[in-house]
This record gives C-alpha cells, sequence and structure tokens, in this order.
C-alpha cells in the first residue's frame, strides 16, 4: 500500500514536473518570438532612422531612432525575465539564449545612445546640407564634434561587444548575430568617418585661415611605392570652405633640386638613394609611405616658388572615374568627353599611342583632363552624398591618401585610409609594393595574386611563407617603344619585358629564412624600414608569363591580432588571400 501510495506520489510529481517543462518551454517559445519580432522591428526602424539622418531629415529620424529604442527596450525586457535568464544559465543549451540577451542589449544600446543622438545631428550628417555650390559651410561640423566624438566612440563600443557576442550553435541566433554585425559595424563606420571629417574638414578647407596643398596624378602604368608615376600636379588652394586650383602643371615643369631638400633618414637612403628620390621628380614617390613622398614634394616646391604648402594629396585616374560616375562626363575643349568608363584607359594606355611618346602635347592633354574632373568634382551641384561615397571608395581601395604638416591633423590622417602611411602595428603585416625598373608603361598589364599564410601559435615563433604571383598579360608587341621598350635601366631586355622591383615590409621581429623566384634564389636587399624588416629583388617578366616570388619567414608569435595587409592601388584588383591564425589579442 505504501509503494503504491509512494509511486503514485512519483508519478504526480513527474506529471506537475512534465506540465512545468512544457510550460516553461511554451513561455519560452512565446518570449522567442517576441524578442525576435522585437528585434527585427528595431533593426528596421534603425536602419531607417540612420537613412533618414543621413538624408538629414532630423524630424522623421528622430521618430524612427525613438521607435527602434522602444522595441529594442522591449526585447530587452522579455530576454532578461525570469524564466528565460534561469534557461539561459544551463550550460552549452542555454547559450543561445545568452546570445540573444547580449544581442538585444546592444540594439537598445544602438538605439538610445547612437541614433537617438546621431539624429539630432542629422543636418551635419547630411553633407548635402552643408554645401551651397561649390562652398561647404564648416562651422556646423567643428560646432558638433564633441557631441560626434561622444556618439562615436559609443558606436564603436557596441560595435566591439557584438563582435564578442558568441553567435551560438543555433542558427538562427548565429544569421542574427551577422546581420547585427553588419548592422553595427555600419553605424560605428558612419559615425567614426563623420567625427573624423569634424576634426579634419573645417581646418584643412581654410576656415581657421587659407590652406594651399600639393596635389598628384598618380599614372599606375607605371608603378611606384604609392601607386604610379605622377605625371602631374596642381596647387590647390582653400579658403573658408572652398576649393579652387590656381596653378596645374606636367611633372616637367616641377623643377628638381640641384641638392636634396629634406633628410628622410639612413634607412630610406641605404635603399633608394642611387634613385636620387631628393632630387628626381619622377622618382619622388618610391616608398610606399606616402608622407616619404609627401615632404619630398613640399620641401621641394617650396625651393622651387618660395610658398609654404600645407600638406599633399595624390590620386589616380581610377579614383577620378569614381568621381566621374557621379558628377558626369566632362567635355574637354575641343569637344572631347571623358567619362567613367574611358578616363582609365585613355590616362593610362591609348593617350601614350595617340601621341607616340613622352611628348608635351600628351602631357597638356592629361592636365586637361585632370583640371575638368578636379574642377566639376568641386563645382558641381549634384547629390553630395553621393560623391562622398564615390570618394570614399577610393580611399578604401588607398587610391586618395592626405598629409598634412600640421601634426595634429597628421595623427588623425594616419588613423584612417587616407594616411597610406606604412603601419607601425605589431600584429603580423605584409605589404608587397611593386616599382617599375623598366622606365616603361608595361604595369597597366601587370596582374597580381598574393598569398600570406602562417603556422599556428605554438612556441615563440612559427614560419609562414609569402607567395607573389606577378602576370604580365601584355598580349600586343606593336605598341610604341614608349610603352613597351626598356628606358633608363642599363639591363638588356626583349621589348614588352616587366622589370618589377618587387618589396615587402613585413612583421616587426621577423627574419627571412629563404626568398626564390621561380625556385632560384636571387639577389635581394634586407634593410630595415619604419621600424619593420624590409626584402626586395628585381624580378623579370615577359610578355604572357607568370614570375612566383615565395618568401619564407619565421615570426615571432607575440605578433597580436588580425594580419594587416594593405595593398598598393594598382590598376588591377589583385588577388589576396590571408590565412593567419590569430595569436591573442
Amino acid at each position: 500500500m505504501i509503494r503504491r501510495v509512494l509511486g503514485n506520489r512519483i508519478v504526480q510529481i513527474c506529471l506537475v514536473l512534465a506540465v512545468l517543462m512544457i510550460a516553461v518551454l511554451l513561455w519560452l517559445g512565446f518570449s522567442a518570438l517576441k524578442v525576435r519580432g522585437d528585434l527585427d522591428d528595431a533593426r528596421s526602424e534603425a536602419s531607417k532612422a540612420r537613412s533618414l539622418a543621413l538624408d538629414g531629415d532630423q524630424e522623421a529620424a528622430g521618430q524612427a531612432a525613438d521607435a527602434a529604442a522602444d522595441k529594442a527596450r522591449s526585447a530587452s525586457d522579455w530576454s532578461h525575465g525570469i524564466v528565460w535568464s534561469a534557461a539561459a544559465s544551463i550550460p552549452w543549451l542555454g547559450d543561445p539564449l545568452q546570445s540573444v540577451q547580449q544581442m538585444s542589449d546592444a540594439v537598445e544600446s544602438l538605439a538610445t545612445d547612437v541614433l537617438v543622438p546621431s539624429a539630432e545631428l542629422a543636418s551635419v550628417l547630411n553633407p548635402a546640407e552643408l554645401r551651397d555650390g561649390n562652398t561647404l559651410d564648416t562651422a556646423p561640423l567643428a560646432e558638433a564634434e564633441p557631441q560626434l566624438a561622444q556618439v562615436a566612440a559609443t558606436s564603436s563600443e557596441i560595435a566591439a561587444q557584438v563582435e564578442a557576442i558568441d553567435p551560438s550553435w543555433l542558427g538562427v541566433v548565429s544569421d542574427a548575430h551577422t546581420q547585427l554585425q553588419e548592422q553595427v559595424d555600419e553605424a560605428a563606420a558612419t559615425m567614426t568617418g563623420t567625427h573624423v571629417a569634424a576634426q579634419l574638414v573645417p581646418t584643412m578647407l581654410g576656415g581657421d585661415g587659407p590652406r594651399n596643398y600639393f596635389l598628384a596624378f598618380q599614372t599606375p602604368s607605371e608603378a611606384r611605392g604609392t601607386g604610379g608615376l605622377v605625371g602631374g600636379f596642381a596647387i590647390l588652394n582653400a579658403r573658408n570652405g572652398r576649393v579652387t586650383v590656381p596653378t596645374l602643371g606636367a611633372n616637367s615643369t616641377f623643377r628638381d633640386p640641384v641638392r636634396p631638400q629634406i633628410d628622410l633618414g639612413p634607412d630610406y637612403d641605404a635603399i633608394y638613394s642611387s634613385y636620387r628620390p631628393y632630387t628626381d621628380f619622377r622618382n619622388n614617390n618610391l616608398s610606399a609611405h606616402f608622407p616619404d613622398a609627401a615632404k619630398i614634394w613640399i620641401a621641394n616646391w617650396k625651393r622651387q616658388s618660395g610658398q609654404q604648402l600645407d600638406g599633399a594629396m595624390a590620386l589616380d585616374p581610377i579614383a577620378l572615374s569614381y568621381v566621374l560616375k557621379v558628377t558626369g562626363p566632362v567635355t574637354l575643349p575641343d569637344g572631347e568627353k571623358i567619362t567613367a568608363d574611358n578616363v582609365v584607359p585613355i590616362t593610362l594606355s591609348t593617350s601614350y599611342e595617340r601621341f607616340r611618346g613622352d611628348s608635351a602635347e600628351r602631357k597638356l592633354y592629361l592636365q586637361s583632363i585632370a583640371k575638368a574632373v578636379v574642377d566639376q568634382a568641386v563645382s558641381s551641384g549634384g547629390d553630395t552624398g553621393a560623391l562622398l561615397e564615390a570618394l570614399g571608395h577610393g580611399v578604401q581601395e588607398r587610391r586618395i591618401m592626405i598629409y598634412s604638416t600640421h601634426p595634429d591633423e597628421q595623427r588623425i590622417l594616419e588613423s584612417t585610409e587616407l594616411g597610406h602611411q606604412i603601419s607601425d602595428t605589431t600584429a603580423p603585416y605584409l605589404q608587397v609594393a611593386i616599382g617599375n625598373a623598366g622606365g616603361n608603361k608595361l604595369d597597366y598589364y601587370l596582374r597580381r595574386d598574393i598569398s600570406y599564410t602562417a603556422g599556428e601559435c605554438s612556441g615563440d615563433t612559427r614560419e609562414s611563407k609569402v607567395v607573389v604571383k606577378l602576370t604580365n598579360t601584355l598580349d600586343d608587341l606593336t605598341l610604341s617603344d614608349y610603352v613597351i621598350a626598356p628606358n633608363g635601366t642599363v639591363r638588356s631586355m626583349p621589348k614588352g619585358t616587366n622589370l618589377s622591383n618587387v618589396e615587402m615590409l613585413t612583421t616587426k621581429g621577423s627574419v627571412v629564412k629563404e626568398i626564390t623566384v621561380d625556385g632560384s634564389s636571387p639577389m635581394r636587399v634586407e634593410q630595415p624600414l619604419n621600424g619593420r624588416p624590409y626584402v626586395a629583388t628585381a624580378v623579370q617578366i615577359p610578355p604572357g608569363e607568370t614570375v612566383t616570388i615565395e618568401l619564407t619567414l619565421e615570426e615571432p608569435t607575440l605578433a597580436r591580432g588580425e594580419a594587416v595587409v594593405p595593398i598598393q592601388p594598382l590598376v588591377d584588383d589583385p588577388t589576396v588571400q590571408v590565412d593567419v591564425p590569430v595569436c591573442g589579442e
């Protein structure tokens, strides 16, 4: 009898526990649907708020931001309930619920601490609101800088928090995490970019007094460390938000000084002095470190003109093509139209055949193109946001670079892609730079394939390998000698052969174990540069062929974080593969 009663009690307890478990599961299921719905709505309203703020619609942006905050708070409340929190504490099984809690908190912070204050700054976030014809009203940006600094810092913190969330084993939660990461990264990029603009634009565009800059037009059909040989230049003047181009000249009008006007140090000189980079305009930008070229241009221009410049900038025809996609084509004095589609082949290829050599006529033609595009960019009344997006595309590809002689501004520039400097990071690092050593225009036909792999993080060091494949795609040997023949080199080479100096900057503390070119050991240069190891070798690439350079390194595992691999802006879009395990943070 007692056993029967005890058995019944056990059954009853089990039934009660089963009912409770079912109730808990039903409640969790209902809560999950509610949280998911609220998060979806919050993310949707957040995207709307960001778009409206960028469009300058402060009222609508504020409404959308408030709606996003309400939905995010609701999702956070549901996901932090007693039942949800208890289930989330269960090892492994509760991981998805814990991840959802963290994502709900992140969305709430994004809406409350980033989007709501961003809506109040809508007039600053929309560049069209600041632009009046060819003048930019920089005062609102300067006034909003403290608020932008706070919002930018908060958005970056939220992006880091979301990145640290375990996406969990549940696919739907992992997918939601990926979508949220993209959203918070976009918000952080927008706010950080706007804050950088607020710090730089007012003063650099002459808000505190006139500014003057050297602008180099690089032609990557003949490669240099920063991109390409400088085919022409301009002096830009900025005053109270308005940019003009009072001086425009071909490279031949930039008079080389007899003696160096600056000293970039013994490491730089050990590598480049034989090419006379200080006194030969063609070689001022051999180093991949843009501040080196900028300092030479500024010093040499002062020697030539007496004018002290405030900085230097550089861009290439591919960046100009992005601008023309927004502004539309430009018409030259003879009626020829230069478009986004033809500006690159014209400036980097067909103009050499059209004028058959290094003629003054060709340089004047290229100058007229550059001036027309720059004038249209600074004076066009078109979509300012789209124009900035096009310029941002050029910056992202490292095709637009800026240096400032003002230390505070330069520190900020170096924190962005605009600085285009050899990074000081202690993380795993690879920077491959091609320098044309043949004095021709064959880099228009050069294609690059770069891979960087490393071993695991065990031990004090690990072996890594760099493989660079260079292909010469030239298939027309009837082109002019100016394009395909060696010029200014003592080497005897068949026409169409690309002679490239391949420079590789590697991880701090790394040691070269071996370098080969198509399996053979070449002559090489090893030398420190900008605080990191540098190794270089020259290769000949016949038409239609590929040359493979392999570099084996011993790298310290103390090099922490994600690998940094900046890409030199040439004509091609190189294939880049990076497989470098992260050794700690």
